[in-house]
């Protein structure tokens, strides 16, 4: 029996694609094993939205390399689809695939030959349909992602990734609804629709549905108790979305809602499209559909040409909107990116100064946010053993506070009615009812 392992990068999007090649091995009768331990074949599905990415994806075809110099090494996902010869040019690898025709992977590495090298990836612009890549079985896990959507049209001026993964494309709602039923059935009580741009989903497809359209089928589906959306465009958020929306019982109060800057004049050269005052007006439409919402979002600090009052502007709208939790970024200039080119690169002491600065207010928010609801009784989902106190497991609501008990593993998969007691780094302690 030939032993496959993967190494996963980046997003959920690229975890969801890794089980689903993960699935089409198992079907051939490999057996996966961890990626420290020695395979046959090794799979890295790789990331490139910073230059880090890339390093790592190299670093680790080389580490396996060295520990089997008979495995066959396949490269996926987006630094491979963006430099798939520098990506062929490393020693060991015998397989780039890219984002798309990765459900022909297992064919592929059982014709290849050790000495040899095969490069697969295609124009991905010119690409229009869905890749279908679905799941049956994600171990050890209680809440399900899966993926909805591919591609991205907005030509963000820092981002690589509508380079790398090609213009929008939606699966089909049926298969969807198909593989959501297939999940639940398998003890999932929660799922995450993800995609590289969901706010787009529909807008290819030649019949009538859109986002709302296949929220409305996954909420009516029995035995599914949550359905939580991954990153999501301030544009979406229409009072007509939000009024389906507020309909479904089963959405998260949670919405990850991307920002990038708080400033105009940057949003403007981020080729972002909305302004500040859109955004604001969003947050409130949300906050009053969703009283308890957790607003998460992505800072972008140090864009080129972002001033000490452009900074300014940021942090005070970011102090303004009250954010539940924040995630701040150092911009990176990524080649093949317009951003790369501009002039007013800004200091890399500047940046890191900038970014603690915002780090400290993200802390202080979640803090303010998390304490207004001590005292009160909260559904939680538990996930795990606890890997913060010996002998609790944790868990999460549906507005995504991180919740502990002390309990065993039984609990896993189950929701219960907790009491939120003590509040405790960023998470907090309760008892169940």
């Amino acid at each position: 029996m030939k032993k496959v392992a993967f190494h996963t990068l980046g997003c959920k999007v690229n975890q969801y694609e890794t089980q689903a090649m993960t699935e089409l091995f198992e079907k051939e009768g490999y057996t996966v094993v961890q990626d420290t331990e020695i395979a046959d074949v090794y799979v890295i599905n790789t990331c490139t939205v910073t230059n880090i990415g890339d390093k790592k994806s190299r670093q680790f075809i080389r580490k396996v390399k060295r520990n089997n110099p008979d495995a066959i090494i396949g490269v996926v996902g987006c630094y491979a689809q963006t430099a798939p010869e520098e990506v062929l040019e490393v020693e060991g690898v015998n397989i780039v695939i890219g984002t798309n025709d990765r459900n022909k992977i297992v064919d592929l590495v059982q014709r290849v030959k050790i000495n040899e090298k095969i490069n697969v990836v295609d124009d991905i612009m010119k690409v229009r349909e869905f890749e279908e890549m679905s799941i049956r079985d994600i171990k050890e896990k209680t809440r399900a992602v899966l993926k909805i959507q591919e591609g991205c049209n907005q030509y963000c001026a820092y981002c690589i990734i509508p380079y790398a993964r090609g213009p929008i494309r939606s699966r089909k709602k049926t298969d969807i609804i198909k593989e959501v039923k297939n999940l639940v059935d398998s003890g999932f009580k929660e799922i995450v629709l993800t995609g590289i741009h969901v706010a787009s989903y529909g807008k290819d497809l030649k019949e009538e549905h859109g986002l709302l359209d296949v929220l409305k089928e996954v909420n009516a589906i029995e035995g599914l108790e949550r359905i939580r959306l991954s990153s999501l465009e301030p544009t979406l958020f229409t009072e007509n979305f939000l009024d389906g929306l507020s309909k479904l019982e089963k959405i998260c109060q949670h919405f990850h809602l991307s920002l990038q800057s708080g400033c105009d004049k940057t949003l403007k050269r981020m080729n972002r499209k909305y302004s500040t005052e859109t955004y604001r007006q969003t947050v409130k439409r949300i906050r009053k559909a969703y009283p308890d919402v957790a607003l998460t979002t992505d800072i972008i600090v140090g864009f080129p040409g972002e001033t000490e009052e452009d900074f300014e502007k940021t942090y005070g709208f970011v102090e303004e909107m009250t954010f539940s939790s924040i995630h701040v970024f150092k911009f990176s200039p990524r080649k093949g990116t317009p951003a790369a080119e501009f002039k007013d690169q800004v200091d890399g002491k500047e940046k890191h100064m900038r970014s603690e600065k915002l780090i400290k207010l993200g802390e202080k928010m979640q803090e303010v946010y998390n304490k207004q609801f001590l005292g009160k009784t909260k559904d939680v989902l538990f996930e795990m053993q606890s890997k913060e106190i010996e002998g609790y497991i944790e868990g999460y609501t549906d507005n995504y506070l991180k919740v502990l008990v002390k309990g065993a593993g039984a609990l896993e998969g189950i929701i219960k009615k907790v009491h939120l007691n003590q509040i405790q780094k960023d998470y907090i302690v309760g008892d169940i009812v």
